[in-house]
């Protein structure tokens, strides 16, 4: 049985140039797989809206969904670091409610660590998290939370002004206490000119080769949703989704078929055990339904 690894662990990956290998997890089916397959982080995230829950975007996730799934994979992957997104509106929003907020996904959802969208504008955040003990991972690219504001899922860095924007964040996290960054959909050169300015380390997601480690969503990488959308910067691995719908395509046609169940598939009895079982009674022996008839109506006294 593997330890859990921790910041310091994660730290010394990056400066040993061994990669880090991060996946999103929900449930606990997905999280106990993961962790059999050695991923060095599990990350609940909110995009469990999107591939999960249903919605569009991120922001409708609440705290109380990420407390439920990040518990569910807490039991699942008991020897794997976990870090969980704070949702939309639980940081950022006066710090006592932020420190509530964290604990509470700590203590109840048995998180290592939780992760904030945002870059110097939470720095102050941040660092009242690190200095409460709740180890934190800045996020800064594209912050899915808040995707209206930025007008859409764009890759962000391709701009001079942006690219300087997007270093002085990353800075600032580092400098509150953040122990890692999750880079989304930032430029190659951009997120790799970071990995190398920053001594904690840089996950990315569609940030190019240059990072530290990478991320991706359990559901994309093996292709777990319908209708699938094709993403450049995504790898699939399996094509699960297929495989589930024709294996359930499968099982209704063999129930109408009346295929299912088969032989193998039922249980046998011996013939007289079958009537005693279900209320009946074999030749010789009372039948304790029918024997009701002979006793006494109630409040008949017997002489």
């Amino acid at each position: 049985m593997r330890k859990r690894l921790t910041i310091t662990n994660l730290k010394k990956m990056k400066q040993d140039r061994n990669a880090i290998s991060v996946l999103t997890a929900y449930d606990y089916p997905s999280a106990k797989l993961a962790e059999e397959a050695g991923i060095d982080v599990i990350l609940v995230g909110d995009s469990l809206g999107n591939v999960v829950l249903g919605y569009d975007t991120t922001i409708p996730v609440t705290i109380d969904d990420i407390v439920y799934h990040t518990r569910a994979v807490a039991r699942g992957a008991q020897q794997t670091f976990i870090v969980a997104d704070m949702p939309f509106m639980t940081y950022g929003i006066g710090r006592e409610s932020t420190l509530r907020n964290a604990a509470k996904i700590m203590q109840e959802g048995g998180a290592q660590a939780v992760k904030l969208e945002g870059g110097a504008d939470i720095a102050s955040d941040v660092s009242a998290l690190v200095k409460a003990g709740i180890p934190v991972m800045g996020h800064i690219g594209l912050t899915p939370q808040s995707v209206h504001q930025l007008g859409g899922y764009k890759v962000q860095g391709k701009l001079d002004a942006d690219a300087e924007r997007l270093m002085n964040d990353a800075k600032a996290l580092e400098e509150a206490g953040a122990f890692s960054i999750v880079l989304e959909l930032v430029t190659e050169p951009l997120a790799t000119m970071i990995s190398e300015m920053l001594t904690i380390p840089i996950i990315g997601i569609g940030a190019g080769r240059g990072c530290d480690g990478q991320v991706l969503v359990y559901h994309d990488i093996l292709q777990y949703s319908s209708p699938y959308f094709e993403k450049k910067f995504v790898k699939t691995y399996a094509d699960i989704g297929t495989t589930i719908r024709n294996a359930i395509q499968s099982y209704v046609e063999e129930v109408k078929s009346g295929q299912f169940p088969e032989e193998a598939h039922v249980f046998s009895a011996q013939p007289a055990a079958i009537p005693a079982l279900y209320g009946g009674a074999n030749e010789g022996q009372k039948d304790p339904v029918n024997d009701k008839k002979d006793l006494p109506k109630k409040g008949v006294r017997l002489t």
